[in-house]
C-alpha cells in the first residue's frame, strides 16, 4: 500500500514523529489515521522502555504554585540532553507532573522510595481491618496484598491515574513523552508544600 505525502504530513503534525515512522505507521495501519497514531504510541513506548537504563543528568526543576497560593510544588525531572530539556514538550511535561503532584498529593515517585515503616504500618492497618471484618485467616494475606496494591496506585506518583487523561497512568504518560522525544526521562524527586501543614 502507498500513502500520500499529505497523509504523512498530517500524521507528523498530529504526533511529532519522524517522516519514515509516520509513513510506516500508515502502511501498517492500512491508511487508518487513528490506528496509525496508536501504532506510533506503542512503538514510542517500546523504544522508551529500551532507553530506561541511559543516564539522565540534564533536565529541569519545575515549580508550580496552585491558584490561591495555598499549594506549591517543586519537582526535578531529568533527561539525557540539555537540548531536550529546553523543548516545549519537555517543559510542558514537567509542568503537568508538577500540577499532578499538587492535585493528587503522592507520597513518593516510585514504590522503592516509600519508607519501610510506612508500608509496615499500612499492612498492619489492612490486616486489622480484615480481622475485624471476620475474614478467614487463610485469605487475610491476599487481602492485605490487594489493599497494598491499591495503596500504591493511589499514593505512588508513577502509578497514579494521570489527572489530564485518567485512561492512563503517570508512567504511561512518562513513557509516551520519552518515546516522542527520543530520550530516557525520569522523575527524580519532588517536594509539595501546603499552607498550614
Amino acid at each position: 500500500m502507498s500513502v500520500s505525502a499529505s497523509e504523512v504530513k498530517k500524521l507528523r503534525d498530529k504526533t511529532g514523529a519522524g517522516f519514515m515512522d509516520c509513513k510506516n505507521a500508515l502502511i501498517e495501519s492500512d491508511g487508518d489515521m487513528e490506528k496509525a497514531v496508536d501504532y506510533l504510541r506503542k512503538k514510542g513506548i517500546a523504544s522508551a522502555k529500551k532507553r530506561e537504563g541511559k543516564t539522565t543528568d540534564e533536565g529541569v526543576i519545575m515549580t508550580y504554585l496552585h491558584p490561591g497560593n495555598r499549594i506549591g510544588v517543586m519537582v526535578e525531572i531529568n533527561c539525557e540532553t540539555d537540548f531536550v530539556a529546553k523543548t516545549d514538550d519537555f517543559q510542558q511535561f514537567a509542568k503537568n507532573i508538577a500540577m499532578q503532584i499538587a492535585a493528587i498529593n503522592p507520597i513518593a515517585v516510585k514504590r522503592e522510595d516509600v519508607p519501610q515503616e510506612v508500608i509496615n504500618s499500612e499492612k498492619e492497618i489492612f490486616r486489622t481491618q480484615a480481622q475485624e471484618e471476620k475474614k478467614p485467616e487463610k485469605i487475610i494475606d491476599k487481602i492485605v496484598e490487594g489493599k497494598l496494591e491499591k495503596f500504591y496506585q493511589a499514593n505512588i506518583l508513577v502509578e497514579q491515574s494521570y489527572v489530564k487523561d485518567t485512561d492512563k497512568s503517570v508512567n504511561d504518560y512518562l513513557l509516551e513523552i520519552s518515546g516522542s522525544l527520543g530520550e530516557n526521562i525520569t522523575i527524580r524527586r519532588f517536594v509539595r508544600y501546603e499552607l498550614g501543614e
